[in-house]
């Protein structure tokens, strides 16, 4: 006999079925035990009687989250104890047999609420328990069923998903890297990616035209509800294409993704808005404006584009410009003059936000394709001839040898599905996520070395 999920079971009437699952709860009328057993598909209603004396007897000592087998007959339930909130409410099933497969100590928090109950520590400490809750479940099928979408929707387009390395060298992105010693070279690092940037571009140079990857990323920041350590992103980029064409594609993306998976969630407005970024600022106070005309509407979504940022941005403290977004951003052709004058202040980037109801949910931009603008660009930025070389001779070299003109952007999952789930915090929608202060509880990380470690990796530990 094969397995039967157990939503299945409200199709199979009068058949017998082979189920798995643990108890969900267990309820004692008299001389008839009522087990409700789940599996990830449901809950299914197992009634036992004293008839079966050697299934009742066992029936007897089972407790939540103990791990069944059951072989059963599916039956109608009498009209009285029909249940009508759950899938499989109209059956229940008749067991002809039942195996303990597991046993389950009494688990630390309840796991038939949504858990918003229950303080952080408990719940990641205890996240396997956690994910067995009904919200967290739906959650994580929710995020499945997006990525399948998007790796359909980009395949049909001709993109081609690459994964480019984990282990990498350390990029300007914004925040602190997380850095891994290598035990080979004494006194190197490797650093994890905060995005895949030059990779994805080099793979633009390399021929590739159309790239994307279901990405993860990295980056040693302090955490807030909407922000993870580690956070995985749609990386996309293209090849010959403009702004408007990059924009377009999303658009149709998460046009598509609400039509086909958030059923009854609408739209504000169509095309998205495209809003310059002094306009914004000007209007809203703020780069990720809210233009939900219902703000306590859970299923409107107000996506909007927010272009034309500033190319360069004055650090008063180090008395230095930084770039708005990253440096391998293109600015405005029109502003190329000003960056010779020293007009830097006025120079707008190609780049271009893209948000939801208030939050930043990707950041894209068309890059630099000539060795000349790059380098001049990074000695806008501060960056010796040596550094230069040093940190990115490998991108100045690759645009001499024929880099065609590209851009992308970089949708960030774990935000987008928070939202849409109406989750307060990024590690909801997450299997498993690190703490508020960056901890991972469950593996109790991050740890320390033993000394053999320590001395393979050329590493000394200052606890001062």
């Amino acid at each position: 006999m094969n397995r039967t999920q157990i939503a299945e079971t409200k199709n199979k009437i009068g058949e017998s079925v082979e189920i798995f699952g643990w108890v969900h709860n267990r309820r004692d009328h008299g001389k008839i035990i009522f087990i409700d057993l789940r599996d990830r598909s449901g809950i299914a209603q197992v009634v036992f009687t004293p008839s079966g004396k050697e299934m009742y007897k066992i029936a007897e000592k089972l407790r939540s989250e103990w791990v069944l087998k059951i072989i059963g007959k599916v039956a109608e339930r009498p009209a009285a104890m029909v249940n009508e909130e759950i899938e499989t409410g109209k059956i229940e099933i008749q067991p002809e047999s039942l195996e303990v497969l597991a046993e389950a100590a009494t688990p630390p928090f309840a796991l038939d609420t949504d858990g918003r109950e229950i303080g952080e520590e408990n719940r990641m400490k205890y996240r396997y328990l956690d994910l067995r809750r009904e919200r967290m479940k739906s959650n994580l099928i929710l995020r499945h069923r997006v990525i399948k979408f998007i790796r359909d929707f980009l395949d049909e387009r001709g993109f081609l998903e690459i994964e480019t390395p984990i282990l990498t060298k350390s990029t300007p992105e914004g925040a602190r890297d997380y850095v891994v010693p290598s035990r080979l070279y004494s006194g190197k690092f490797y650093a994890l990616p905060q995005s895949p940037q030059q990779y994805k571009q080099l793979l633009m140079v390399a021929g590739i035209e159309k790239y994307f990857q279901i990405a993860r990323c990295f980056r040693d920041e302090d955490t807030r509800g909407d922000r993870q350590p580690e956070f995985t992103q749609l990386d996309l980029e293209m090849s010959f294409v403009t702004q408007e064409e990059i924009l377009s594609l999303i658009e149709d993306l998460y046009i598509k993704i609400t039509k086909e998976i958030l059923p009854g969630f609408h739209i504000t407005q169509t095309p998205f808005p495209r809003l310059t970024y002094a306009e914004v600022i000007e209007k809203y106070k703020t780069d990720k404006p809210d233009l939900r005309k219902e703000k306590n509407d859970p299923k409107e979504l107000a996506f909007a584009f927010v272009v034309d940022f500033p190319m360069f941005r004055w650090n008063e403290s180090e008395k230095k410009w930084n770039s708005e977004h990253h440096p391998f951003t293109m600015m405005k052709d029109e502003d190329l003059s000003k960056v010779e004058e020293g007009g830097l202040g006025e120079v707008k980037a190609n780049s271009y936000d893209f948000v939801l109801n208030g939050y930043e949910i990707a950041s894209g931009s068309i890059r630099i394709n000539k060795p000349e603008i790059q380098k001049k660009v990074f000695e806008i930025l501060g960056l010796s001839e040596e550094q230069i070389t040093k940190k990115f001779g490998h991108m100045i070299e690759a645009f001499k040898y024929g880099a065609p003109p590209h851009g992308g952007i970089a949708p960030g999952i774990d935000r987008f599905i928070m939202l849409v789930a109406n989750e307060p915090n990024i590690r909801e929608v997450i299997a498993f996520p690190k703490t508020g202060d960056a901890r991972d509880l469950m593996m109790d990380s991050p740890s320390e070395l033993d000394k053999k470690q320590l001395k393979e990796l050329h590493l000394k530990i200052d606890k001062q």
